[in-house]
């Protein structure tokens, strides 16, 4: 693939008469489109009945697009199994939680388990790979479309008798399974494998650990099936990248171990233009795929141009949005931009999704606006070998995410999604790029480790993060971490478990605080700040207490503590602090001090540096309703304003500037 930028989107030009298709490729050409995804939703088209399959059509479309010089992302179709193949063999229909069966009728209706669909995937997939796998026109292989979106969980038979095989794998023995699911709790103790079901509606909760261990084996049982369909196309072109479309912060799918199989880490990110943080969560999003396989590409696969059709109101972006969300994944190291989908339809549950051709045609103003990125990103190159700078990691786990979400906690409505949110928006409105790491992940080319609410951590991972500290690392800490280990099972002693030697604290009890009983917070220097949601009952440990509860029943009680381990250091917070007591602890790091005050001049201007050893590029996009002037480094170029910059850069609305600099320098 080039070193440019790659635009195009999804193109479906089954839904088309051949006549349009000689259209789309003209316009497309116009707007700067040289990548397209096609054959998502193809099966009905290649394969009309059984055994009967029809590629010209394909090839036909395969030429015309390679005659431009557009590119092709190839998707195998198995995401939407046509009607006839449900039909005839009905038991390929994935069964509910209450025990009934889905039918056809929509997409992703499947037992990934079931032996005929299996057969099917693979027949489908072989047969397309020796039809056009040749064709000059590819560039990328595109598995299956947003795996396990609809149904993540299939509770039939055969689910469970592959769960109950998967289990036999994990555990050495039955009684080494009931050890770690705790099952002399509420008389569950097994005593052969085959009581051990899938976990479909209960009369109450159902054991945590099997709750636990069938979100890893239904992960996993996707999984394979990707890996079924990949080595196929790799077989028959093992030059062409595989990826498949994550979807960011998708709960069902553990992504760090699915990244690992992928050539390049690809993404759908359909931010709404009406949260007032959208772009910090767009900007999570993005940090978080960036991180998932640190040594391969990743590219934006879909978003939208406008709107979406499927929340209860759908809002439009703004004049500029659409260019301003574009760079934002530019920025923080996407090599594609990539729309869903080109054309729109006309019909179909997606009829009023948006597209980069809309239903009025050229005459839109959506359309004005993606012919114009398209043309600016054909003269955007360098880019390809820069590294987006970040010094700050932020653990996360898919486990820990299922198992702190699981029912009867202390605070059923802890989400984690907030917890990152909390923690990583001050460093946004400074500046501050983040690398979203797994805790099974090396970390020390990081400055500073944010620990949202790890509350499931393994003895191997906790042990890494102190080693971290230990040699010289610091480490924020908040709340409900190192409570359980790897099988939701809680450690006993004072909270915290491996965690315990960096929390300068042992927290004896939990207290979750009601949401109309905030606490004060007195600050070791004299300053007062709130804090809400959650108090630790905690003792001194070791560390020094940084504030105290100041009002209210327990006032007194330390909540924050720092303490030192080894080289490094290490902060730990009991509580949710408010916004300035966040911003405090924030500047007692180094390296976060340094950027304090971009978030005072930024004021909704967000900022990400890419930089190799030679160049560096620094780009501004302005998210706030108002202009504004941002203070850099003199000596740039902004490459999209064509124009030299001194010490401030002047940004309108949705405006950008990418700011290109000679010679490599540091950044937080």
């Amino acid at each position: 693939m080039s070193e440019r930028v790659h635009y195009g989107g999804d193109y479906n030009p089954e839904q088309w008469p051949r006549e349009v298709w000689d259209e789309d490729v003209k316009l497309m050409r116009e707007a700067g489109v040289d990548l397209v995804t096609v054959g998502v939703f193809s099966w009905a088209q290649l394969e009309p009945r059984e055994g009967a399959y029809t590629f010209g059509w394909l090839e036909e479309l395969l030429d015309l697009l390679g005659s431009e010089g557009i590119g092709v992302d190839l998707a195998t179709p198995t995401a939407s199994p046509p009607p006839w193949l449900s039909t005839k063999y009905p038991d390929l229909l994935p069964v509910d939680s209450k025990g009934a069966r889905y039918s056809h009728g929509s997409r992703q209706a499947i037992c990934i388990l079931n032996p005929t669909y299996r057969e099917k995937a693979r027949d489908i997939v072989s047969r397309l790979a020796a039809a056009v796998g040749g064709h000059r026109a590819l560039r990328m292989w595109h598995v299956h479309n947003e795996y396990a979106c609809h149904v993540p969980y299939c509770y039939c038979a055969r689910h469970a008798g592959a769960f109950r095989e998967w289990l036999k794998r994990r555990y050495a023995s039955l009684e080494e399974l009931n050890q770690a699911w705790g099952t002399t709790f509420w008389s569950q103790t097994y005593t052969d494998w085959d009581e051990v079901v899938a976990p479909r509606m209960t009369a109450t909760f159902v054991n945590p650990g099997l709750d636990l261990d069938y979100k890893r084996f239904s992960s996993d049982a996707f999984l394979e099936e990707f890996r079924e369909e990949r080595e196929i196309l790799k077989r028959a072109r093992p030059d062409l990248p595989v990826t498949t479309n994550f979807m960011g912060f998708f709960k069902p799918l553990d992504y760090f171990r699915w990244a690992a199989e992928l050539d390049v880490v690809s993404t759908d990110n359909y931010s709404d233009p009406a949260n007032p943080d959208w772009a910090m969560e767009s900007a999570m999003h993005y940090d978080l795929v960036r991180g998932l396989n640190k040594r391969v590409p990743w590219m934006v696969m879909e978003q939208a141009s406008s709107r979406v059709n499927w929340r209860p109101h759908n809002s439009a972006k703004r004049p500029g949005e659409m260019r301003a969300m574009s760079y934002q994944a530019v920025a923080r190291g996407a090599s594609s931009v990539l729309f869903f989908q080109w054309r729109a339809s006309r019909a179909g549950a997606e009829k009023f999704h948006s597209a980069m051709l809309p239903h009025a045609g050229t005459s839109s103003p959506v359309w004005a606006d993606v012919a114009a990125l398209g043309k600016e990103l054909e003269d955007l190159d360098g880019l390809q070998g820069l590294a987006v700078q970040a010094k700050v990691a932020m653990l996360f786990s898919w486990p820990n995410w299922w198992a702190v979400e699981a029912p009867a906690q202390p605070a059923n409505d802890l989400r984690l999604a907030d917890q990152l949110r909390w923690l990583y928006q001050p460093l946004y409105q400074s500046g501050v790029t983040v690398d979203f790491c797994s805790p099974d992940e090396p970390l020390d080319n990081y400055e500073v480790v944010l620990v949202p609410s790890l509350y499931l951590l393994s003895e191997e991972q906790g042990v890494r993060l102190a080693s971290y500290v230990e040699r010289g690392g610091t480490v924020v800490t908040s709340f409900w971490s190192g409570i359980v280990d790897e099988h939701d099972a809680v450690r006993l002693g004072p909270y915290g478990g491996p965690l315990r030697v960096i929390m300068g604290c042992d927290v004896l009890e939990i207290c979750p605080l009601p949401p109309s009983e905030p606490v004060q917070l007195q600050w070791e220097d004299g300053h007062v700040s709130a804090a809400s949601y959650w108090a630790d009952i905690a003792t001194e440990s070791g560390g020094r207490v940084l504030a105290y509860v100041a009002d209210g029943p327990w006032s007194g009680r330390p909540l924050v503590f720092e303490t030192t381990y080894g080289k490094g250091r290490s902060y730990y917070l009991g509580t949710k602090l408010d916004a300035s007591g966040l911003s405090w602890i924030y500047e007692q790091v180094p390296a976060l001090r340094a950027w304090h005050g971009f978030g005072t001049t930024g004021q909704g201007v967000e900022r990400v540096v890419r930089a190799s050893s030679s160049r560096t590029y620094e780009f501004l996009i302005n998210y706030a309703p108002q202009r504004r002037t941002v203070q850099v480094a003199p000596g740039g170029f902004d490459i999209l304003g064509q124009a030299e910059v001194g010490e401030r850069v002047t940004l309108p609305p949705a405006g950008v500037a990418i700011i290109r600099r000679p010679g490599a320098r540091q950044f937080a």
